[in-house]
């Protein structure tokens, strides 16, 4: 007993200090490619033709980042290098609108309604849905419950039951075995309830758009709240959005934010 607690204090906390202070992300964490357009040449559609998801669109380049995989494909195929892959992990939305940029700047998700901000703001019950996912963004979901992230210090739990929740996070691009499941879970939640789209195959199909055995991500099926996009999504990521959901993190810029008073 002596041992593990000398060890636990030599390990110090191990909780990350986010949103209170900035994330420590590491190197090779890839966010959206961005575009200097002066360098862009006319008549050019490598990234275009490179993009294995249609994410990018030519003319006046624009990304579909519920469709962006988060890849380097189109940034290798760039041959003026006017693509650069970003390190920028804030990407939630509250509309699919939003995910779709240009030259404006991205419009990041907001707090819930007044009305349900009341109800669900200070605890918030989850279902998780894998609507035929390949586990890449369940994992990273799960991850938020671990001692790194400690996901409960914010009122967040994971849920066994629909009808113990106050919302549904989905992933997979939702098969066609699932739709039926999922339309009966999320019909067995208590109102006010939200559902949240993890993953670019949870918002737009990803890699499976256009399949015939899926339905193109959970807003064909369920309305959606929050969407949460990459291929998979990083876990600050995820907890970027859902703190941004229920009104915990507010700003548009990359300050230390303020822990709240007790």
């Amino acid at each position: 007993m002596l041992k593990t607690l000398l060890e636990r204090l030599h390990q110090g906390g191990r909780t990350v200090p986010f949103p209170y202070a900035p994330p420590t992300l590491p190197d090779r964490l890839r966010g959206p490619p961005t575009v200097d357009a002066s360098r862009c040449v006319d008549g050019c559609t490598a990234c275009v033709d490179a993009c294995p998801t249609g994410a990018l669109g030519a003319g006046a380049l624009t990304l579909d980042l519920g469709r962006c995989l988060l890849c380097p494909l189109c940034a290798e195929a760039c041959p003026t290098g006017a693509l650069s892959q970003t390190h920028e992990y804030r990407l939630a939305t509250r509309s699919r609108e939003a995910l779709l940029q240009g030259d404006q700047a991205s419009q990041l998700a907001t707090a819930l309604e007044a009305k349900s901000l009341r109800v669900l703001g200070r605890a918030l019950k989850l279902r998780q849905v894998s609507a035929g996912g390949c586990n890449a963004c369940e994992a990273d979901v799960n991850v938020l419950n671990t001692v790194v992230f400690d996901l409960s210090r914010f009122g967040i739990q994971f849920v066994a039951s629909p009808r113990h929740a106050d919302g549904l996070l989905i992933t997979g691009p939702v098969s066609d075995n699932m739709r039926l499941a999922l339309q009966k879970t999320w019909e067995a939640l208590p109102e006010p309830r939200i559902v949240i789209a993890v993953g670019a195959c949870a918002i737009s199909g990803g890699p499976y758009l256009g399949h015939d055995e899926v339905h193109g991500g959970a807003a064909a099926v369920v309305p959606v709240d929050l969407f949460v996009p990459g291929c998979p999504p990083h876990p600050i990521t995820i907890l970027d959005g859902l703190l941004r959901l229920l009104g915990k993190i507010e700003d548009q810029h990359t300050e230390p934010f303020r822990r709240p008073a007790p």
